[in-house]
Parts: C-alpha cells; structure tokens; sequence
C-alpha cells in the first residue's frame, strides 16, 4: 500500500508562509470551511511550534473545478505556526480525540514589540488562541487532491 503523503510536490501542491496579516488573510481564505479531528492538534512548547492536520477544499481550483462540473476537491493541508508562546483555546474538549473542529478563519492581532496573537475561529463558538513571538505560519498540502465522500461543497468565494 502507497502513503497518500507526496514528496514530488506535483503541480497542484500547494505551499504558503504567511509573514504579516495580509498573507494570513490569504491562507485564511484557502483553510476556510477545513476540518479536523481534535486528536490531530499538536503543540509542542520545547519547539514552539503549534501544527493542525486538516482537510481542506481546494478553494483555489473552485472555478477550474465548477468549469468541469465536479465539486471543490479536498486535500489534507498542515497548518503550522511557528514562534509560539502560550496557546489557549475555547469550545475544544482536548480529552475528546473524536470532536471533529471546523476552521471558520485565521486573524491577527499585534502586540509589544512585534508579537501579536493569532486567533483560530472554530464553528460552534470554539476558537484557538495563539501568542506569538511573530506571525509565522505555513499552509501546505501533504496529500494529493481527492473528492470527499459526501461531494458537498459549502459557498465560499475567494473574492468575497
């Protein structure tokens, strides 16, 4: 059996580094509508390093995809943040590995001498809070595209 992560990057991969809140807006565009099981949040405090694993749709392939009459596909993307000093959350039971969360958006707000925090909206009043020593974070897509079971694709528009 073949991993479903890639290493050849294809052309479809994608790869964002978001450095101050414009380039946020971008990658809370594309993660918007992901989800994630609870167990797959990670936070590792000797690294200062906060990671999601999600699925996401596609959100950038949404026309290309309507122009072939087929749903936005999903991929699993890893939404990672570095520089980290303190996480806090709300409306996330961390005992229960079976929650499944939904990434409404991503927003920053500067702090003291450049550290800020960086706030996880989740769908049910939930959210994450991470303080940062700077805005850092990564989007990148780790499997190949793939159309989810249920071909339900909610309205999203990158312009809007």
């Amino acid at each position: 059996m073949q991993d479903a992560r890639f290493e050849d990057g294809g052309e479809n991969a994608l790869k964002l580094v978001a450095l101050d809140a414009a380039d946020l807006e971008v990658v809370s565009a594309l993660a918007q509508d992901a989800v994630f099981p609870a167990s797959e949040i990670s936070w590792n405090p000797a690294q200062r390093r906060f990671a999601l694993l999600i699925n996401r749709f596609r959100w950038e392939d949404k026309k290309a995809a309507e122009a072939r009459g087929r749903p936005v596909e999903r991929v699993q993307s890893v939404l990672s943040v570095s520089d980290v000093l303190k996480v806090q959350s709300q409306g996330v039971q961390k005992g229960d590995k079976d929650m499944i969360l939904s990434l409404l958006s991503l927003s920053f707000t500067p702090g003291n001498d450049g550290m800020g925090r960086i706030e996880l909206v989740l769908a049910g009043d939930g959210a994450i809070a991470l303080e940062v020593e700077a805005l850092d974070v990564t989007l990148q897509d780790v499997t190949r595209p793939y159309i989810a079971p249920s071909k339900h694709t909610p309205k999203h528009d990158l312009s809007e």
